[in-house]
């Protein structure tokens, strides 16, 4: 690259500004040595925490040395995007069980394309001022360590429950990089974790998920179990789960830094199809082609209408005796998948049991 120090601090600047003109909250710029956190990673992996996740495992050394996974990279920038609807009214939905509780980043349209783009958009503003760019945009799509390039690039720090906490923002945001073979100055990491003695997100895991501190077992995790998981849902589980149906924010709730959190601005990441206040039974009864329909273009058809009725059936199985809740179930009784029969066969015995 043909720059002198200074332009490259100028430069670096502009990207950060540029970065918010595009809608991010905030921009770092990291190095590329991440061995403290591949150790990290290796002792989650021996521990076999990753449940079904095999592409943890994969990839070799790419996912925490960048410059193996795009040769000529020199430096990673690393942006963050809030995502908290205005009025996200969780406490409300969890305490009332008869309804679905959906975690709040997949209540309106993919982050994974909105971000990109804006990604793209940033790279092509900076070619506009330099010149060709050696680069690759990334939002959650590849064998990145996002969190611990976040914390590298002081966007903030991993806490106890293994997201990244902001002191200005709390965690409900996306991550996104570029990939960049410009050698630009790099930002301070954060200097330290500011979680302290607090160990409210442990504590108030409904399955008990971490291991410790800074550990999560994700065979034990909510997230995992409704979005991950493939096949049944371990039925010591199901009843721990209520009426979580994809995904689980208790964590990010009860996390003393997120009163700092503040609403998104983005149309996109409101609620669509008012999943933000919706009944089990309401759901439960969609067609594929209703689910199709309604989740075009969202976080949920990851977990594909299969899952999603399994998730459902959990859900239902947690709720309240009512005619609504006992009616839905029974119509999926020969429902054409045995994943689904089977959770459905669960949420009525245990409906029977009193």
């Amino acid at each position: 690259m043909p720059f002198s120090t200074p332009d490259l601090a100028a430069l670096a600047q502009s990207i950060k500004d540029w970065g918010r003109e595009l809608g991010f909250q905030q921009v770092g710029i990291s190095g590329l040595d991440l061995g403290e956190h591949e150790a990290h990673l290796q002792r989650w992996l021996d521990a076999g925490y990753q449940g079904e996740m095999d592409y943890m495992a994969a990839h070799g050394s790419k996912r925490s040395h960048p410059e193996l996974l795009v040769p000529g990279t020199l430096r990673v920038i690393s942006l963050r995007m809030d995502y908290l609807p205005g009025d996200s009214q969780m406490a409300k939905v969890l305490a009332t069980p008869d309804k679905a509780y959906v975690s709040r980043y997949a209540l309106g349209r993919d982050y994974h394309k909105l971000i990109r783009k804006r990604l793209q958009h940033l790279a092509d503003r900076i070619q506009q001022v330099i010149g060709p760019l050696s680069y690759r945009a990334f939002v959650d799509s590849a064998p990145v360590l996002e969190k611990a390039i976040a914390e590298q690039a002081g966007l903030g720090w991993i806490g106890k429950n293994t997201l990244v906490l902001n002191r200005k923002a709390g965690s409900y945001f996306f991550l996104g990089e570029l990939f960049v073979d410009a050698p630009l100055p790099v930002d301070p990491p954060q200097a330290s974790e500011h979680c302290g003695r607090c160990s409210a997100c442990l504590d108030i895991c409904p399955t008990a998920a971490f291991a410790g501190p800074y550990q999560l077992d994700a065979r034990r995790c909510i997230s995992y179990l409704t979005i991950e998981l493939k096949g049944s849902i371990p039925e010591h589980l199901r009843p721990l789960i209520g009426n979580r149906v994809f995904g689980c924010d208790d964590c990010q709730i009860v996390c003393p830094w997120n009163r700092f959190a503040r609403p998104s601005g983005e149309g996109d990441f409101q609620p669509r199809h008012g999943l933000d206040n919706a009944e089990l039974a309401e759901l439960f009864r969609w067609s594929e082609e209703e689910f199709l329909g309604r989740t075009e273009g969202s976080p949920l058809r990851r977990a594909g209408y299969e899952r999603w009725l399994r998730n459902l059936a959990v859900g239902l199985g947690n709720a309240p005796s009512t005619i609504p809740v006992l009616e839905a179930l029974r119509a999926r009784r020969e429902d054409p998948s045995a994943l689904v029969r089977e959770h459905v066969e669960w949420a009525l015995a245990r409906h029977a049991a009193g």
